[in-house]
Formats: C-alpha cells, structure tokens, sequence
C-alpha cells in the first residue's frame, strides 16, 4: 500500500530577537535557539513553527559541522575513511552488495531490536559525533517531532533511517566501515568533484572508465529517475531494501529519505539533478527538511529513551510488520 502525502510547505516567520529560550524534547533533549550562521544551515526567515529546531553553529568537537579539513585526530580518521571508500566503491562492488544484501537471509527481527542493536556501532566517517548511534536516531526523530507533529511517518522515517548501520556487526557480514556509512554517490558515471575527498578518487579503477564517463551522463540517461540509478553501497541502500522488500506501508517520501539521506552531492550542493525524474523532485523536498534535523541535532547530550520508547513503537507496528527479514 502506497501513503501519499502532500508536498512541504514552507511558512515564512520573523524570529523573535527577544528570544532565548531553549527547546526541550520530549526526551530531554535540549537544543540552544541561537541561530547558525554556517553554510547549509536554515535561515530564521524559512523555519516552519513557533518552536522550531534551530541549527547551533558547532558540533560535539567544538567545530563546524561536516568540517573535513579541520586538524585532529578525528578528522584524520575520517579522511583515511573516505580514502578507502573512493577507492574501493566500483559500480561492479555496488551491483556484487545489492545482489547479495537483498536476499535478506541474515537474521529475522523486530525494528526496536534493530535500533537497540546499534548500540554497538559508532560512525567512523562522522566528524560531528563520536556517540553509539540509537543517541543519532532518537535525536533527530525528536528533533521532527517537535515541529512537524502531524506527520508520524517523518519521525518513524528518522528513527529508522541509519539502522543501515547494523551492516558493520558481525552477523550481518562484518562489512568494513567504508562500504557501510559515509556520503553516497552515483557509480556508472562521473564522481562529481563536490564529492567530499574527491581526490581520493583518482585510485578507483572506474575513475579512468570511458564507459561511464565519456558523458555526464555515464551510462544512464536525463531524466531516468534515481531508482534506475547505482548508488555507493552503505546503510542507505540496505535499509531501503528491508523496508521495501518487508512491505513497509511508509509513503514514497520515507522510502526516498532513507535511501538518499547520505547523498549530500545532490541534498546540498545540487549536482546529479539531470538524473532526476518528477518524482525525484518532489521527494527531494522532504528529504531537504528531513537533513537539517539528521545533521545538526547531533549532540552529547543523552536522552530519555524509555519515555519516548511507547510513543515510537506505536509507530512501528502502524507502518511495519513485527518481525523482518534483514
């Protein structure tokens, strides 16, 4: 069963200069209201309530967010990452992924128990956090919550969307960290040179590929709609596969958002648009709104998880079986 929903709208709102409240979660979660003045970040002007999720101008570290260049050991890490990641991301390696993680023969279970499984797995390739990722998950579905309460399946969308993540556990394969997280990108045609570490490039063997690079296009077509597109494998990908292979009744707009969550190429620098079809653009929309929450809710501070526990299994068992094949 397919949901539609309508598309986003965006309702202009002066901000208050006399306001210094913070906004406080259901979880606990506390966000300050001081506005960002970073790249990528929403600007007052184009916020949508009167309690809106303002983005905060520095990370965990004490930088920027998705700052890639800064000098510490976290970013070396996260630089090697994404090294070996453009190196080893072919689109013979995506198609060998895609073919063997849809079987979904691994393990058989329930949504939550995916997400308590990923107190295990933290983010090599994030510079903005160093926390187990159900912190991430619980955060930015919070983060929704708060200012769009009427669309549930957006807060389920962000509780679920890096369960992907799993991917780096030993029962599902072990696989190394960068052919689970991390930006994504097309394969079969050029890496676009906002790809972050694009250099890194220069080592794969489909760099120098006439195949998929003789065009812009490589071997695809305008228009073809990113569904006929091979993207990097990771957590994205995996995750649309379970959702959709299990029958998820969330609408098209959830499906896009988990999917293409980590394609930042296209979200915030607007390159591959031309492998666009309609429905791409209209999902690209919420996936907009979805982003800001996903990167700048990130933060140390712990929340409630059995207070907000009820609320997100009600969810789960409105949009999903209760038990899944993985």
């Amino acid at each position: 069963m397919t949901i539609l929903v309508e598309k986003p709208e965006v309702v202009a709102k002066v901000e208050d200069q006399n306001e210094t409240s913070d906004l406080v979660l259901d979880g606990g979660f506390v966000v300050s209201k001081d506005v960002a003045g970073n790249d990528g970040c929403v600007k007052p002007e184009a916020l949508v309530s009167n309690n809106e999720f303002i983005t905060p101008e520095i990370n965990a570290f004490g930088q920027t967010f998705r700052e890639y260049n800064a000098e510490s050991e976290r970013q070396k890490g996260v630089e090697e990452f994404y090294r070996l990641n453009h190196i080893h991301q072919t689109y013979d390696f995506v198609k060998k992924m895609r073919e063997e993680y849809r079987k979904l023969n691994r393990v058989e279970m329930s949504i939550w128990e995916c997400c308590e499984l990923l107190n295990e797995v933290v983010d090599d390739s994030d510079p903005d956090l160093d926390e187990p990722q159900i912190e991430h998950l619980l955060q930015t579905a919070e983060a929704i919550r708060k200012d769009y309460p009427d669309e549930d399946w957006l807060h389920l969308t962000a509780l679920i969307h890096d369960l992907g993540k799993v991917l780096l556990l030993p029962s599902f394969g072990g696989l190394p960290q960068w052919a689970v997280v991390g930006d994504t990108h097309p394969v079969g045609c050029p890496f676009d040179g906002s790809i972050v570490h694009h250099k890194y490039f220069k080592d794969n063997p489909d760099y120098n590929n006439a195949k998929y690079n003789s065009s812009k296009y490589g071997i695809y077509a305008h228009g073809i709609g990113l569904e006929n597109v091979l993207m990097s494998w990771g957590h994205d990908d995996y995750m649309y596969l379970v959702a959709k292979e299990n029958g998820t009744t969330l609408p098209q707009a959830g499906l896009f958002i988990i999917r293409y969550h980590s394609f930042y190429p296209l979200h915030k620098c607007g390159v591959y648009k031309h492998l666009m079809n309609k429905e791409d653009e209209d999902n690209l929309k919420w996936l907009k709104i979805f982003n800001k929450y996903d990167l700048y809710s990130k933060s140390k501070v712990r929340l409630d998880v059995e207070k907000v526990k009820p609320y997100y299994l009600s969810l789960i068992e409105k949009y999903f079986p209760a038990k899944l094949k993985w």
